[in-house]
């Protein structure tokens, strides 16, 4: 399991820079954004009590064979370029912009995001449930609190830790699954079914760090995606634009971003 994961801040007050005309047209957007966003908000905001669990008490030991078999199906089997809308909110600000996922099959990942004109750009690189850099340092970890999450954003299932208690079961076209090490769990739910629809949900000492509903087009692609952590409270919504296929990568893109001058 991760280490104790951070609590999710403002991602505004990270990512507004010093720029005059930057300045102006966040708050413009701001102002959009929360006219529309406000009965959504007030959703999450209004409910602070903690979701039940996604896998019933009912689910019985599993094999880690019949887990393997479960994620490998939500994993792509080649390489994959996403892109994507993103909007952020909490109780005090909203923020979005444009961003795009590269998966490498079968754990290597590559996200970027950035704000209006592609302004104040973050990016990581993640093996696994483990980041390679990320850049700034405290920007994506704002928007996400843990990896299995935002894996879940891009509709793939991660793995189990080494030791973990299996647990899981069927019902017609959907699987259900969990992670259990100590109190610290991950839950997912599949459906086979098209369209189909991948749900997440990481806590840790039995609290709920957060739980992601992502939802595929008819050929399979991810169309949407929900990250809700109702401690805060907040909420990050991607809208995906489209999903490619792609050649092998090219090495630099698992290299960090050079510094600016």
């Amino acid at each position: 399991m991760n280490s104790r994961t951070p609590r999710i801040a403002s991602l505004t007050s990270d990512i507004v820079s010093r720029d005059p005309l930057w300045d102006t047209l966040m708050r413009l957007q701001f102002h959009l954004i929360r006219a529309s966003a406000t009965a959504g908000l007030a959703v999450v905001v209004g409910c602070h009590s903690a979701p039940g669990p996604l896998v019933p008490a009912a689910a019985a030991p599993i094999s880690s064979d019949q887990v393997a078999a479960w994620v490998k199906a939500t994993v792509p089997t080649d390489p994959r370029l996403l892109r994507f809308k993103w909007l952020f909110r909490d109780e005090r600000s909203s923020a979005g912009g444009r961003g795009s996922a590269r998966i490498a099959p079968p754990d290597s990942l590559r996200f970027d995001v950035a704000g209006p004109f592609g302004s104040n750009p973050a990016a990581a690189a993640v093996v696994a449930d483990s980041a390679i850099w990320v850049r700034p340092e405290d920007v994506i970890k704002k928007l996400v609190p843990n990896y299995p999450l935002m894996w879940a954003l891009l509709g793939v299932a991660r793995q189990p830790d080494s030791g973990a208690v299996l647990r899981g079961l069927t019902q017609g076209q959907m699987a259900m699954w969990q992670y259990a090490s100590g109190a610290d769990t991950v839950e997912y739910v599949r459906t086979s079914e098209s369209p189909g629809k991948l749900l997440a949900e990481v806590r840790q000492a039995g609290k709920v760090v957060g739980r992601v509903e992502t939802q595929f087009a008819a050929d399979g692609s991810p169309a949407s995606a929900r990250l809700t952590v109702p401690s805060v409270p907040a909420r990050l919504d991607l809208t995906f634009l489209s999903s490619a296929r792609s050649a092998p990568f090219a090495p630099s893109i698992w290299q960090p971003p050079p510094p600016k001058p």
